[in-house]
């Protein structure tokens, strides 16, 4: 069978994401429905009806104020704010669904392993095995102070910690309970067999967790494991643990290469390479004919806002673009490292096309760049997207949506179809949980070359004797 198109909806539960002053557009739900049940019901019908794999929760623990050193820009275009918890309506969308999957963000910089194991565990039990894990290390300067402390965690050290916090994930989730624990014996009263539930006693450096797991096991034991980084040291986490890569780059080259970066990696590590899928992002603007579609991208642009976008890029990045603004516009815009995320910034230096002065990466901020979005007819559009499949060699896509849901309601009634009938994407769901569906191991569980099985129950306490 010939490799097929995995899809995301690239989603938040916020009034607004990524798609910068569109809150104004007359068709935009999302500002006011993120916050209603029935809004998200209908979203998972809708998804499900598109046949797509899973909905992948972004989420951001402090506004972006880097922009002119200050939250008012992202406030006021709600970039990222308000922002619910997601955790709460993914049970809701599963309910309504049976094959849709959904990814939630959660960083291991400020979170507990404990906590977020059982959190996830039971998500997994309540989705029938549908539950992904996005593992990051926040980037915020404002998410750090939330959480009590006075600078951000430094880049690297975060890594450090990302590192620890999934061995003790994989203790909870693999050694605490053995198979066949829950044994609900009557004639001798006994509901659990203690003999098979393990204390993980793990002390480490960062991290001190006695257990047992409160949950448990669930269909897929460990969440499917979701990561994005550009950066050294994230390509390396992600080879390392990611069972899926969100990568990030100008032309399907750049992103081909960092693919191919991480499946290396991971060799090195001792994993299988088939065992990684790959994402990028992917934004379309779809209309019956061209000239309806590039009507759509001059309407959108009118109510983009630029200010939003630097104070995204900024948070992201580390770089005040207002400090930019009053430099030399003729000078170039070069890349440098700072403790906030590398991915934003390599998109405007070292990832770039051509080398960019700072008057035009501005530029490319102050309107939705062409160069990042997909403007077309149905057939257009999933011409430029095969073609793009096929070069940069990933898996699927994480897929933006620039108008909720309209954008969504017109690229599954337009664009699906096509790419169905070309053999580029299913169209009936294969069974079973998601790590089942994603991967041709046809397990729920990780397979035996990912770090996290060398935990599975009975190897660490035979390994401690």
């Amino acid at each position: 069978m010939a490799k097929q198109i995995v899809l995301n909806a690239f989603e938040m539960t916020s009034a607004m994401h990524n798609s910068h002053g569109l809150w104004k557009h007359s068709e935009s739900k999302r500002h006011r429905g993120y916050k209603d049940l029935a809004y998200w019901v209908k979203m998972a019908k809708l998804l499900e009806k598109g046949k797509f794999d899973a909905v992948f929760f972004a989420d951001v623990l402090g506004v972006y104020d880097t922009y002119k050193q200050s939250k008012i820009p992202s406030i006021k275009d709600g970039l990222q704010i308000p922002v619910n918890d997601g955790a709460f309506v993914i049970p809701v969308m599963a309910s309504v669904t049976k094959h849709l999957s959904f990814a939630m963000t959660v960083s291991t910089t400020y979170e507990q392993p404990f906590g977020n194991a059982r959190r996830f565990s039971t998500l997994d039990h309540l989705t029938d095995g549908r539950i992904a894990w996005n593992v990051v290390t926040s980037y915020l300067p404002n998410a750090a102070r939330n959480f009590g402390l006075k600078d951000m965690v430094k880049h690297d050290k975060r890594y450090e910690i990302a590192h620890e916090f999934l061995e003790v994930s994989y203790k909870l989730w693999q050694a605490s309970w053995e198979d066949g624990a829950v044994v609900e014996d009557k004639e001798k009263g006994i509901l659990v067999d203690s003999t098979k539930v393990h204390e993980i006693n793990h002390s480490g450096e960062h991290f001190s967790v006695e257990g047992p797991h409160l949950s448990e096991p669930s269909p897929q034991r460990t969440p499917v494991i979701y990561q994005a980084g550009t950066s050294e040291k994230g390509r390396a986490f992600a080879a390392q643990h990611a069972e899926c890569v969100f990568v990030g780059g100008p032309t399907a080259e750049r992103i081909r290469f960092y693919a191919n970066d991480i499946r290396r990696k991971a060799q090195e590590y001792g994993r299988n390479p088939a065992h990684i899928k790959v994402f990028c992002f992917l934004t379309v603007i779809v209309a019956e004919t061209s000239e309806e579609a590039e009507a759509k991208y001059e309407e959108y642009n009118k109510l983009w806002s630029a200010d939003a976008a630097k104070a995204q890029f900024g948070g992201a990045s580390g770089y005040d673009l207002d400090e930019y603004a009053k430099q030399d516009p003729s000078q170039s815009f070069e890349f440098k490292k700072t403790e906030h995320g590398h991915y934003k910034a390599a998109s405007l230096t070292k990832d770039a096309s051509k080398k960019l002065s700072i008057k035009e990466a501005l530029e490319r901020l102050e309107h939705i760049d062409r160069n990042a979005v997909i403007v077309g007819s149905p057939v257009a559009v999933a011409d430029q997207i095969q073609q793009h499949f096929e070069e940069s060699g990933v898996d699927g896509y994480n897929l933006n949506h620039l108008v909720t849901p309209s954008c969504l309601e017109v690229f599954i009634e337009l664009v699906i179809p096509i790419l169905q009938d070309r053999g580029l994407y299913k169209k009936e769901y294969k069974e079973g949980p998601l790590r089942q569906k994603l991967f041709s191991h046809d397990s729920s569980t990780l397979p035996d070359d990912h770090p996290g099985s060398r935990y599975r129950a009975g190897s660490l306490l035979a390994s401690s004797q």
